[in-house]
C-alpha cells in the first residue's frame, strides 16, 4: 500500500512542538544553535515517530504459507487458483516484492476462471500499471499491440439463456384456446399470437393455456402493469423474432421490470445484455447498476462494474460511485461480481486507503470485505486491514475487536495493534508482556523487538531494538531511534554513522530527513540541502516534519545560506561525487543543475540513472519520462522512449528506437543504447563483435566524460567476454583517466584472469578507498583472496548492506563443507527472515535434502516456486525431492 501509516500517539502530543520558522530563518546566520540552550527545540527537531501499524497480511513464518499455496496450487479446483494467487499476492504485499505481487496478480488473472475474475484482476493490473499509459503508446509506436488488460466484452463472456420445456404446468388443450389474444393498455389493443407470448414465461404458459378465465379470452386488460403500448409492441415482436432491434434505453428498462416480474427469462436476458452493450460512460453506468441489481441482471451488472473498475482510482473520488458501490447487500454482490466478492473489495479498500484510509469509504469497502471473507486467512486480511483504519480513526474499541479477532485466527502481526491500544489506556506493561510472550512462543522476527522496545526504556529498549536490527536489517526506526538518542546526546559522528549504516542500502526518505535535521541542528547547510533536494528528486511533494511543511518549503529557506554555484561550478561538483560513486550527491546536484537553463533532457535522464542505481525504479522512469518530455530533438527524444521501453522489459522495441535515433543523426546515446539492448537480447557470442562496433561508434561521437567513462567500462566487459583482455585492460586504463571509478572493478577481473590475485586484490582495494558507496566492492574483492581475508570482506558487506544474497550463501556453504549443517542452514534462514529470494531458499532446500529433510527441503521448494514458478533448476530439485515424500 502506497499511503503511510503515522503512529497515532506521538502526533498530537508534539503538534505543536515544531516550528520551522523558529529555528530556520531567511536572513542569513540566524539559525538556532545546535547548544544546550536549544536543546529543546533539537529534541522537537530530531523526533522519530512510532512505526506505522502496517496494513498487510504478514504471517510469522511466510515460508510456510508460499508452501501451502504452491502445494494447494498443485492439486485444487480451477475455481480455487485465483482466491490462492490473491493470497500468495498478499503474502508478497507484507514482504514489500513489489515485482512478485503484480507477477502473482496476474497470475490471477490468467488463471482466472470466471469473467468476474477476470474483470477485478485486469482492473487490478491496470490500476497497478496506471503511470504506463506512455508505455502502451511507445509500444503502439513500434505496431505492437499493448492493450493487455482491456475492457472485457462481458455479455459474450456469460452464458445466454437457453429456454426450457415447461414441467408441471397445468394446461387446457391449446388447439382450442383462441390462436390470437389482445393485450389492452388504457385505449390500446396489442394484437399477439398466443402460443407465442405463452412461450415467454411459464406463467404467461399458465395464463394462456391453463386453467384459468384468461385463457379463453380473446382479450387480456395490463393496463395495471406498469407496461406501455409501444414496449408491449416490441415484446410482441421478440416473442416472435426472439430479438430486439432498436430499442431506447428507457423502454429496454421498462421491458426488463416487466420481463422480472412475469419471468420471461429469455427476455430478461436479452434485455440485460442489450442494456449492458449501450453503456459509453460513467454516468450510464450509475444511472443503469441500481436497476441492475434490483432486476437482477447479472450481464447489466457487471458491466456497469467494469466501467468503475477501469476508471480507478478516479471512479472512488465520485460520491455517487462510492455510494452504490459501499452499501450492497450479499444478493446485490452475487449479482454484480457472482462469487468474487472478496476479492473486488480487496481491491475497492486498497484504493480507497490509498487514496485516504481514514475515509468513511474506506471503512464501508473493509466492512463489505470482512462480510465477504470465507476462509481465515481471508478474515485475517480483512479484520487487520479494518483494524488498522479504526484505530487510525481512534476508533479504538472497534479497533481492539478487530485486531484481536485477526490475533484469535492466527494473524500474530495484528498484536501490534493490541499492544499499541494497550499503551494509549495505560497499560504499557501488559503491552510488553503481550509482545515478550509471542517472541517465547513463535518464530522470533525483527518487527517482534522492534515493537516490545516501544514499552520499555533505557538499556533494555536499546537492546531490542539492537536484536530486531540483527533479525531484520531492514527496519528504518531501530537506526531513527538510536541515531537521534545520540543526537540528543550531542554525539553526532555517532548519530550520523548510525543513520548512514541504514542509507548505505535503503534510500528511505524517511531516513533522508532525519539526516537533514541533523545537519541542519548542526548548521551544516550544504549538506542539509544536499538530502532535502535528493528527497525532492524522489518525491517532489514531500512534506516533512510528519506532513506539516513542504520539504521545497524548506529548500527555498535553505538555499539562503548556501553558495550559489554556477553551471561550471555544478559540473565540477558532479564529476566528483560519480566518481567517488556518491550517488546520493550526484542527485543533489542534478536537481541544483535543473534550475539552470542546462539542457534539461540529459540531466533528467542522468537522474534516472541514479535512481536506478539506488533501486528506485518508479522514480528512474519518472525522471526517464521528464526527460523524454525535455528532449530537444527528435532523435534525443528516440533514444529515451527506447530506454523506457527497454528499461520495461522490451528490448526489441527499444532497439528499434535506437536504430530510428541513428538513422536520423549518429549520437554516442543512440549508439549506446543499441548496443546495451543488442548484448542484453541475445548470448550468442556472435553478437560480440556487433556489440563492440556498436561502443566504438559510440565514442567516437561526442559525449560527456561521464558517459564516455560508461562506455568505456562496457566496452571493456565485452572485450573481457571475447577473451581480448589486453584490449579489456586498455579500455579500463582510459576510463579511469576520466575518473570512471568503477572501472577499478573491471580491471580487477582483467588481473584476476591473468591469473595475478594480488593485483586485482589491489585494484578492487583502490575502488573501495575511493567509493562511498562499496559494499559491492568488498563483495567483489573476497573473491580475490584467502578464505580468511574473503570472511572478512564478506562480513563487511553483511555490515553494509544486509540485502546482498551472496555473502550469506558463501558462509552456508563454508559451514557446510565443514560438515556444520545446522549452522549452515541457519546462516541462510537469518536473511530468508527478511528477504524471499529465489537462491538462499534454492540453497537451503538442497542442504536439507543433503541432511535427509525431506520435507524441510520440499517446503523449500515450494516457496521458491511461487517466487519464480519458470526456475529449472528450482524445478528439477523439486521433482527429485517430491518423489521421495513419504
Amino acid at each position: 500500500m502506497r499511503t503511510f501509516f503515522p503512529s497515532e500517539s506521538c502526533k498530537e502530543t508534539h503538534l505543536k512542538s515544531i516550528n520551522p520558522q523558529s529555528w530556520l530563518q531567511v536572513e542569513r546566520g540566524k539559525l538556532a544553535k545546535f547548544s544546550s540552550e536549544s536543546a529543546s527545540s533539537i529534541d522537537s527537531l530530531i523526533k522519530v515517530p512510532e512505526p506505522p501499524i502496517l496494513p498487510f497480511f504478514k504471517p510469522v513464518d511466510y515460508v510456510q504459507v508460499l508452501a501451502k499455496i504452491h502445494e494447494e496450487l498443485e492439486s485444487c479446483s480451477p475455481q480455487e487458483r485465483s482466491n490462492l494467487y490473491l493470497l500468495q499476492f498478499q503474502v508478497f504485499k507484507g514482504l514489500g516484492e513489489v515485482k512478485l505481487m503484480r507477477r502473482s496478480l496476474r497470475s490471477a488473472w490468467s488463471k482466472a476462471s470466471t469473467v468476474y475474475e477476470k474483470l477485478v484482476f485486469g482492473a487490478w493490473l491496470k490500476y497497478e500499471k496506471q503511470d504506463e499509459e506512455l508505455i502502451s503508446d511507445l509500444l503502439s509506436s513500434c505496431g505492437k499491440c499493448a492493450k493487455e488488460f482491456g475492457a472485457i466484452d462481458i455479455a459474450s463472456e456469460m452464458p445466454v439463456y437457453k429456454k426450457l420445456s415447461p414441467h408441471g404446468v397445468i394446461t387446457t388443450n391449446e388447439d382450442s384456446c383462441p390462436r390470437t389474444v389482445s393485450f389492452r393498455i388504457a385505449d390500446e389493443k396489442i394484437a399477439c399470437d398466443r402460443q407465442k407470448i405463452a412461450g415467454l414465461s411459464a406463467p404467461f404458459h399458465t395464463m394462456l393455456n391453463g386453467c384459468f378465465t384468461e385463457s379463453f379470452c380473446e382479450e387480456i386488460d395490463l393496463s395495471e402493469n406498469n407496461i406501455s403500448p409501444l414496449a408491449m409492441r416490441i415484446i410482441n415482436e421478440f416473442s416472435s423474432t426472439g430479438l430486439l432491434n432498436e430499442v431506447s434505453p428507457d423502454l429496454l428498462l421498462e421491458i426488463l421490470v416487466f420481463a422480472n416480474k412475469f419471468c420471461c427469462e429469455s427476455l430478461k436476458d436479452a434485455c440485460d445484455r442489450k442494456l449492458a452493450s449501450l453503456i459509453s460512460c460513467r454516468q450510464d453506468a450509475l444511472e443503469l447498476l441500481e436497476c441492475a441489481l434490483e432486476e437482477n441482471s447479472p450481464v447489466l451488472a457487471a458491466s456497469c462494474l467494469q466501467v468503475f473498475l477501469r476508471e480507478l482510482p478516479d471512479s472512488l473520488k465520485d460520491s455517487q460511485v462510492v455510494e452504490l458501490l459501499s452499501n450492497t447487500t450479499r444478493q446485490q454482490r452475487s449479482i454484480m461480481i457472482g462469487p468474487a466478492s472478496f476479492s473486488l473489495y480487496c481491491l475497492l479498500s486498497e484504493v480507497s486507503m490509498n487514496l485516504d484510509p481514514r475515509s468513511d469509504e474506506s471503512v464501508c469497502f473493509l466492512r463489505t470485505l470482512v462480510d465477504s471473507a470465507e476462509t481465515s486467512q481471508q478474515k485475517m486480511v480483512a479484520y487487520h486491514r479494518l483494524g488498522c483504519v479504526k484505530f487510525l480513526r481512534k476508533d479504538l474499541d472497534e479497533a481492539e475487536q478487530l485486531f484481536e479477532a485477526a490475533f484469535n485466527l492466527g494473524h500474530t502481526y495484528s498484536v501490534i495493534g493490541l499492544a499499541r491500544l494497550g499503551q494509549i489506556r495505560g497499560h504499557k506493561r501488559w503491552a510488553y508482556e503481550k509482545l515478550c510472550s509471542v517472541i517465547s512462543s513463535s518464530i522470533p522476527l525483527g518487527w517482534m523487538y522492534q515493537e516490545s522496545s516501544l514499552y520499555c526504556e533505557g538499556e533494555k529498549r536499546w537492546d531490542d531494538l539492537e536484536k530486531a536490527t540483527e533479525l531484520d536489517p531492514t527496519l528504518t526506526y531501530p537506526y531513527m531511534y538510536r541515531a537521534a538518542s545520540l543526537m540528543r546526546k550531542q554525539n553526532a559522528q555517532a548519530a550520523l554513522s548510525e543513520i548512514n549504516r541504514i542509507l548505505g542500502f535503503k534510500l528511505a526518505l524517511e531516513c533522508l530527513e532525519l539526516r537533514f535535521c541533523f545537519y541542519l541542528a548542526l548548521e551544516d547547510y550544504q549538506l542539509a540541502i544536499c538530502d532535502i533536494q535528493a528527497i525532492l528528486t524522489l518525491c517532489p511533494d514531500y512534506r516533512v516534519f510528519e506532513g506539516r511543511v513542504a520539504a521545497l518549503q524548506l529548500r527555498t529557506l535553505l538555499r539562503e545560506h548556501v553558495e550559489n554555484w554556477t553551471e561550471a561550478d555544478c559540473w565540477l561538483q558532479l564529476y566528483d561525487r560519480w566518481s567517488s560513486v556518491d550517488d546520493i550527491g550526484s542527485l543533489s546536484v542534478i536537481y541544483q543543475m535543473l534550475e539552470s537553463d542546462a539542457a534539461k533532457g540529459v540531466l533528467y535522464f542522468r537522474q534516472s540513472l541514479l535512481l536506478l542505481r539506488l533501486n528506485c525504479p518508479d522514480a528512474a522512469m519518472r525522471s526517464l519520462q521528464l526527460a523524454r518530455q525535455h528532449s530537444s530533438s527528435e532523435h534525443e527524444r528516440l533514444v529515451y522512449e527506447g530506454w523506457i521501453l527497454y528499461d520495461t522489459g522490451h528490448c526489441e522495441e527499444g532497439l528499434q528506437k535506437a536504430e530510428e535515433s541513428i538513422s536520423i543523426k549518429r549520437s554516442f546515446e543512440a549508439f549506446f543504447l543499441k548496443a546495451y539492448a543488442l548484448a542484453d537480447s541475445s548470448l550468442d557470442a556472435s553478437y560480440s563483435s556487433t556489440v563492440i562496433s556498436l561502443l566504438e561508434d559510440a565514442l567516437r561521437c561526442p559525449s560527456d566524460r561521464l558517459r564516455k567513462g560508461q562506455a568505456l567500462n562496457n566496452l571493456g566487459s565485452v572485450y573481457v567476454d571475447c577473451g581480448k583482455l589486453d584490449a579489456a585492460a586498455d579500455c579500463y586504463i582510459n576510463a579511469l583517466k576520466i575518473r570512471h571509478t568503477r572501472a577499478h572493478q573491471g580491471l580487477a577481473r582483467v588481473h584476476f584472469l591473468r591469473n595475478d590475485k594480488v593485483a586485482a586484490y589491489d585494484e578492487m582495494t583502490k575502488l573501495i578507498e575511493k567509493a562511498k558507496n562499496n559494499a559491492s566492492a568488498y563483495e567483489k574483492r573476497s573473491e580475490y583472496c584467502d578464505r580468511d581475508r574473503t570472511k572478512a570482506d564478506l562480513e563487511m558487506v553483511t555490515r553494509l548492506d544486509p540485502l546482498r544474497v551472496y555473502p550469506y550463501r558463501y558462509r552456508a556453504a563454508v559451514l557446510m563443507d565443514n560438515h556444520k549443517d545446522k549452522e549452515a542452514i541457519e546462516e541462510l534462514s537469518r536473511a530468508i527472515a527478511f528477504k524471499a529470494d529465489l537462491h538462499l531458499l534454492h540453497l537451503r532446500a538442497a542442504f536439507h535434502e543433503h541432511i535427509g529433510d525431506v520435507m524441510g527441503a520440499l517446503r523449500d521448494c515450494r516457496a521458491a516456486l511461487c517466487v519464480d514458478p519458470k526456475h529449472q533448476e528450482m524445478l528439477e530439485l523439486h521433482s527429485r525431492v517430491n518423489s521421495q515424500e513419504p
